[in-house]
């Protein structure tokens, strides 16, 4: 029999007056953040809600125009329909900057590049933690009114969707997304026409379309390759997120680095901060080098002053081969025609992304030479940032180098549950929202009775258990499994007895992150598990990268123990890991389970999410949580020394974990008093709440951000600017000779130096230096002086700076001298040293370059 051809043809209703401003709302990501926006969309159509992944766009072009009538005369829908305008309408008409954001002169623009942003699944140009992160910075920033523009690319292929079957073999689905469907549309210039670019590959011009996206306050704008014009090739730079090979990912970093300055220009856009968010945005520093240098006449020098002046660069990476690198041969290839413009030759290019030990063009080491404001993720991240980047400031202690740290932190009004909404504003008041970052504003906490803290907690978990039991009976029949098994794979996850205590793990399945680790010691594990008085169930969910072998090994290895006799239903592996699960987990799980390899986690952020909605982290010491762990708020692996095998490291925190569950997990949840829970588990969850809620989340992050970075990059922006950028090309100048002198910097110390004194006594100290060439008000020589401390990580000193005398040795060195009286008593240590300086240095030690005696 012959086959017909199916033709496809879409209806799209149309929607009554009254509901015009559904389609506003659909096209901007406020509703990714805004639940009532959210519910007002699913009211119309639970079913076709689900079904379309709660996106409100794709929902507006297949819901039934009947359904859209009724509702314009439902009375009660209006009214939600008003409440939820009139929310919007004051969140985007409200311009009074928060304080801090007025700090800002009236012509500046932030610009914040990163290769993947998360919002909300209906939105899926993300794949983990990175792009939730960025995204959760432009959500922020809307809050705060920041004068802010994002930049990215167009993916029609996100991070893939994930089923697992019934050996646990992760099977990577990926879909095309239709962008008439997401919250996009494209961009215009001035004239009213959409916006192209062109970038220069190989032998080739790429053309590029400019799309955005509003966020709030503030424009995302995304890069989209996949155009007639461009070649097959071409077309598929932009089509799959972090897909491809190599050569592929030098194309998408150039389309994101070089074509998203350009993009920007085109649109008048002139922002005045630059920040890198992770390396594959850093070519951008090429680009505006080659505009300044083009344009404004600058040598090569003096443009990268420039440049940098008013740069971040923010690094997630906790390991070295974690950052982006391409062969010389690579670079070459595609910047042979872009160098000259430079005005630099194949070596000096080179350089620019020449990393310690390596060959290659390290993407990391051109973002820190191109920018002046260099941060890690966590205070224990800064640190080993600080150690694997050091090679960028050669003579500089780690702990001094340019390289310091600023806390991920989480966007509350996303990931805190609405009900908590509710008890919020009754207990603590309705200026709650205003006060995120007053730490003592959330002791108030403690005034919310336990019972209802309590309440809340379990009907968060009831939810979460019936999304768990939806996915594991999705996942259970589909790989042919029998009803009466699901029934026991179900029987602890119950919504109508959430009286279990359930321990979350859900994060991107890679080996450092260690999901296995529960497993070390199995008989230890059937004694906390199937205690029949205290039973205890773990839910694990998440995704491997489709090339990363053993992070799918490890969901095998979930998955295989999760049917052993003893651990049916008291360990799940649920399929399917996205942001709506996320938010379903974090919120409610009783305990979130994280035990990554110190110190490679960055930061982390699942734990935080948690954190806010009641849950108790039990984690490892190590990202977030070295900061946030207080010895109330949850409990805390402390790593094993470095210098052991990981095997051994592995096995020792196992017994740790092991210990923790029964000695204080297991009893404190089933410690139930007569009102049928623990007072000292809420007590716990309250302290995990208050000192995290106001301590790690975004709109902090985004603060210290402004404060740390963004402020003082404007102002040293402007100052380079000043007199069509004379002070760039005199600080490129002084550095110049500085560079040129250096190697011949010497101290010698003159006085004959005393061991002892009496409390209250001077000290004079004489210091002759060897300045080849340089003049003495080109360095500081200083002193370090405090306690005596056998480990350098201890010696905490003050410093006190010598003054040149304008005498000179009979060899010609100049004498710096120095008058202290110590204000402190007991055995003390000092050091002598001396480095370049610079009133417009950004940092003190960016050259790299220190003497000591």
């Amino acid at each position: 029999m012959e086959k017909s051809t199916t033709y496809i043809l879409h209806v799209c209703p149309k929607i009554p007056a009254r509901l015009a401003r559904l389609e506003e709302l659909a096209n901007n990501l406020w509703y990714s953040w805004d639940r009532p926006t959210r519910a007002l969309f699913a009211r119309l159509h639970p079913n076709l809600w689900k079904a379309t992944e709660q996106s409100p766009k794709a929902f507006l072009k297949r819901i039934d125009e009947q359904r859209l009538l009724n509702a314009a005369e439902d009375q009660v829908f209006i009214g939600n329909f008003n409440r939820v305008l009139a929310a919007y309408d004051t969140y985007h008409d409200h311009y009074t900057p928060v304080h801090g954001a007025d700090w800002l002169k009236q012509d500046d623009l932030i610009a914040y590049f990163c290769a993947e942003f998360g919002f909300h699944e209906s939105f899926p140009i993300y794949s983990g933690g990175l792009g939730i992160l960025a995204g959760d910075h432009c959500k922020a920033a809307s809050d705060l009114r920041l004068p802010f523009v994002g930049v990215g690319l167009l993916y029609r292929q996100g991070y893939f969707h994930q089923t697992i079957d019934s050996e646990g073999n992760q099977i990577a689905t990926n879909t095309d997304s239709h962008f008439d469907v997401l919250p996009i549309k494209p961009s215009k210039r001035s004239d009213g026409s959409e916006a192209y670019i062109s970038v220069d590959l190989p032998g080739r011009k790429l053309k590029i379309k400019i799309w955005q996206a509003r966020i709030g306050h503030i424009t995302l704008y995304l890069l989209d390759t996949d155009l007639e014009s461009n070649s097959p090739h071409d077309r598929n730079i932009t089509h799959r997120l972090y897909g491809g090979d190599k050569v592929m990912r030098m194309e998408q970093e150039i389309v994101l680095g070089i074509g998203g300055v350009l993009a920007l220009r085109e649109l008048g856009l002139r922002p005045t901060v630059w920040h890198i968010n992770e390396g594959h945005a850093a070519f951008l520093v090429l680009e505006r080098i080659r505009q300044k240098i083009t344009e404004e006449g600058l040598d090569f020098a003096s443009a990268l002053e420039c440049v940098a002046a008013n740069s971040v660069f923010t690094t997630h990476t906790p390991v070295p081969a974690g950052h982006d690198h391409f062969n010389e041969e690579m670079a070459q290839t595609y910047f042979e025609d872009y160098y000259p413009q430079l005005k630099l030759n194949r070596e000096e290019f080179l350089a620019l992304g020449h990393a310690k030990d390596s060959p290659d063009f390290n993407m990391t080491a051109l973002a820190i030479r191109g920018t002046r404001f260099n941060n890690g993720v966590s205070r224990i991240h800064g640190n080993v940032s600080s150690a694997i980047c050091g090679g960028m400031w050669p003579e500089i202690e780690h702990r001094e180098n340019p390289m310091t740290y600023i806390t991920n932190g989480v966007h509350a009004p996303t990931f805190l549950a609405s009900e908590w909404i509710e008890v919020f504003e009754r207990h603590l008041g309705l200026e709650w929202s205003a006060r995120m970052n007053d730490v003592e504003f959330w002791d108030g906490i403690d005034k919310i009775p336990d019972h209802l803290f309590w309440s809340v907690r379990q009907s968060l978990k009831a939810k979460m258990l019936n999304m768990v039991r939806e996915r594991i009976s999705e996942q259970h029949f589909r790989n042919h499994g029998s009803e009466a098994h699901l029934d026991r794979l179900l029987k602890y996850v119950n919504p109508e007895n959430p009286n279990i205590l359930t321990v979350g793990f859900a994060r991107r399945f890679a080996t450092y992150k260690r999901a296995t680790m529960l497993f070390g010691n199995l008989d230890l594990l059937r004694e906390i598990l199937n205690n029949p008085e205290r039973p205890v169930v773990f839910i694990f969910a998440g995704k491997a990268h489709p090339a990363d072998n053993p992070g799918q090994d490890l969901i095998r290895h979930v998955t295989h123990i999760s049917k052993m006799t003893e651990f049916v239903g008291k360990i799940l592996m649920v399929e399917g890991f996205d942001l709506a699960m996320s938010r379903k987990l974090i919120s409610g799980v009783d305990v979130w389970l994280n035990n990554p390899l110190y110190p490679l986690e960055a930061s982390g952020t699942s734990g935080m999410k948690a954190g806010i909605n009641g849950a108790i982290n039990l984690s490892v010491l190590d990202g977030w949580w070295g900061e946030g762990y207080d010895g109330k708020n949850g409990w805390a692996i402390k790593p094993v020394s470095e210098s052991l095998s990981e095997e051994v490291r592995t096995r020792e925190e196992t017994r740790t974990l092991y210990e923790l569950l029964q000695d204080q997990v297991v009893p404190l949840y089933y410690g139930h008093s007569g009102m049928g829970f623990s007072p000292d588990w809420v007590k716990m969850s309250k302290r995990s709440m208050a000192s995290i809620l106001p301590r790690f989340n975004s709109r902090r992050m985004v603060s210290e951000y402004l404060d740390k970075c963004y402020l003082p990059a404007s102002r040293q922006y402007r100052l380079y600017r000043q007199n069509k950028c004379e002070n760039s090309r005199s600080i490129a100048s002084w550095k110049a000779r500085v560079r040129q002198s250096w190697h011949g910097v010497t101290l010698q110390r003159l006085d004959a130096g005393q061991k002892e004194i009496i409390f209250g006594g001077n000290l004079h100290f004489e210091v002759a230096v060897r300045l080849n060439g340089l003049d003495p008000g080109d360095v500081v020589v200083e002193m370090l002086l405090g306690l005596f401390a056998k480990r350098e990580n201890f010696f905490e000193p003050i410093r006190y700076r010598f003054e040149a005398t304008g005498t000179m040795t009979k060899a010609g060195e100049n004498i710096f001298a120095l008058e202290v009286k110590p204000e402190l008593c007991g055995k003390l240590e000092y050091h002598i040293r001396a480095y370049p300086y610079h009133k417009m240095l950004t940092h003190p030690f960016e050259m790299g370059m220190m003497r000591w005696l």
